[in-house]
């Protein structure tokens, strides 16, 4: 797992288009306002490109892909088309599948299951009534669950939000999940499922 995951605070900064077909952001560290990865869609094909601007958006396929500035992968998500429900495949900075999200069918402020390879723990991220914050959460509702992390969206001012589809988002991790712990791709993953698959 990349070094770049051990920080606890993301801000993650969507680029701002109004004709916009790839999905781009750039994300910091928000306690020295350095930015420390990039967020881009390299090989978007001209197909997808063009659905991208009806309204089949929400069914097209993504590659994104999360490197350092320098350049170095960090990881990267993979869904194909999505008729009814998403699929995300997330991968590490060396191509090996850490995990999945499955999409939940009618999710109240919307809901994955995620597998993580290799763990028998249970996570689950969940969005809340209005679906502008989740929950990163380790556990099942019938024992309870545990925190682990959170995501909220941070304005970028009215007259960007009115006239262009950039969002802005805080993860925060508890400091008691430990660096080491692959789970860190998922939550970064995580931020980028919310976006691609519930806000575009």
């Amino acid at each position: 797992m990349h070094a770049v995951l051990n920080n606890n605070l993301f801000f993650i900064k969507e680029h701002i288009g109004i004709f916009k077909a790839a999905n781009n952001f750039d994300i910091f560290d928000p306690n020295t306002n350095q930015k420390i990865m990039e967020c881009r869609e390299p090989d978007l094909g001209t197909l997808t490109r063009f659905l991208r601007f009806t309204d089949f958006k929400r069914m097209t396929p993504f590659h994104v892909i999360l490197t350092t500035p320098e350049g170095q992968k960090v990881l990267s998500l993979k869904r194909g088309i999505s008729i009814f429900k998403s699929y995300v495949e997330v991968f590490d900075e060396n191509d090996m599948k850490v995990g999945e999200f499955e999409q939940k069918f009618f999710s109240i402020g919307g809901e994955f299951n995620i597998d993580k390879f290799g763990d028998a723990k249970i996570y689950t991220l969940q969005g809340n009534l209005i679906g502008w914050g989740f929950r990163f959460l380790q556990g099942e509702k019938i024992h309870g669950y545990e925190e682990l992390a959170n995501v909220s969206k941070k304005w970028a001012g009215l007259g960007k939000e009115l006239f262009t589809s950039a969002d802005n988002y805080m993860l925060t991790i508890n400091n008691d999940v430990q660096q080491t712990d692959s789970v860190r791709i998922l939550m970064l993953a995580a931020v980028m499922c919310i976006d691609l698959v519930f806000k575009e």
